[in-house]
């Protein structure tokens, strides 16, 4: 395992000379006149990179303690410089879609559904009642992350977040040993941290974004679960309801440029609530996801969970850019997510 933790690092440097753009120091503005000590400002705050920069908006900029309109104007120009901001052909995008890279359920009725697995630059969101096999699909992408799969991918580290006290690294051994990987190597290989607040939640972004830039291309998925839980909590009634929902829509944004700046995966999950009005239309089902518009629209694909005979849980596309609504049915087991025995 540790000659494949090797190999992992040594074929993520020649990507990363390849890609320089994905990783591209934001210390290289000091070549454009910007200055060490306004650099270091805009690392505490998580913008690591000259990618970084353009998604950052000036207003956001101004907010950083010691940067003023003039000096923000001046970084944004020095980025510009050195950033392709126009537009691009679709052939040249393809080219650089091929850097996507798919990370394995465990399921290959699952992987057929969502066209090879989770794809990175990308976020993945998965919903549904609780036992349905969403903190399931969590832990098994820990260890799926790591291994090497289809089209060139090496396998990296995982980040976790996790929002309801559900992670358990002793699951990891039992998903380890179904795929013959060490638990040590397992275990050190996943950046774990418990947010205890919607704002704690944000700020261990900013952690994130340092640490994938501090370890270029070696982290390949960003696991959240559960995006919502939190955000339930810190903001009650219809009266906050707005102020919950912008918050929400800042953390996705940043979740969105972090799945891009550095390509990796994003998976969340969320909670599902009973829907008053659903009865009135006739709906099959009277319960939705949670998180509103702000987070349908975020969500690069959303997988729809439920509970199927026993240990079967059924996974339906309820939303992608690419892949047809359709319907797989999935097994949860001793080793994780695994196909469903006829």
């Amino acid at each position: 395992m540790k000659a494949a933790e090797d190999q992992v690092v040594e074929e993520d440097t020649g990507f990363q000379d390849d890609e320089e753009s994905f990783f591209q120091d934001i210390d290289l503005l000091q070549k454009h006149g910007i200055n060490m000590a306004d650099i270091k400002k805009m690392k505490l705050v998580g913008i690591c990179t000259v990618k970084g920069i353009q998604m950052t908006t000036r207003k956001a900029l101004c907010n950083i303690k010691g940067l003023s309109e003039a000096k923000v104007e001046k970084i944004k120009e020095a980025a510009g410089k050195m950033l392709n901001v126009g537009f691009q052909t679709a052939f040249e995008y393809s080219s650089k879609r091929k850097q996507v890279f798919n990370i394995t359920t465990g399921s290959l009725e699952f992987d057929k559904l969502l066209g090879g697995g989770i794809e990175s630059m990308a976020i993945t969101e998965a919903f549904g009642e609780f036992r349905t096999g969403k903190t399931q699909l969590s832990h098994t992408f820990c260890v799926t992350a790591q291994l090497p799969g289809e089209n060139g991918y090496s396998g990296g580290k995982v980040v976790f977040i996790d929002t309801e006290n559900t992670f358990r690294p002793d699951r990891l051994k039992d998903i380890a040993d179904r795929f013959n990987v060490d638990h040590s190597a397992v275990l050190d290989n996943v950046l774990y941290a418990r947010a205890y607040t919607s704002e704690h939640q944000m700020e261990l972004l900013d952690f994130v974004a340092a640490k994938f830039h501090e370890e270029g291309g070696v982290f390949k998925l960003l696991i959240i679960d559960s995006i919502m839980a939190l955000f339930r909590v810190d903001f009650t009634g219809r009266g906050e309801l707005a102020e919950r929902q912008q918050k929400l829509a800042q953390m996705l944004s940043r979740l969105q440029k972090i799945s891009e700046e550095y390509n990796v995966a994003v998976f969340i999950t969320n909670q599902m609530t009973a829907d008053p009005g659903a009865g009135m239309s006739f709906q099959a089902d009277p319960k939705k996801p949670i998180g509103g518009h702000i987070l349908a629209h975020a969500s690069t694909t959303r997988i729809s969970l439920r509970k199927g005979r026993a240990e079967m849980r059924i996974a339906k596309i309820f939303d992608s850019p690419d892949m047809p609504e359709n319907e797989a049915t999935f097994a949860i087991c001793a080793g994780g997510v695994s196909d469903a025995k006829e």
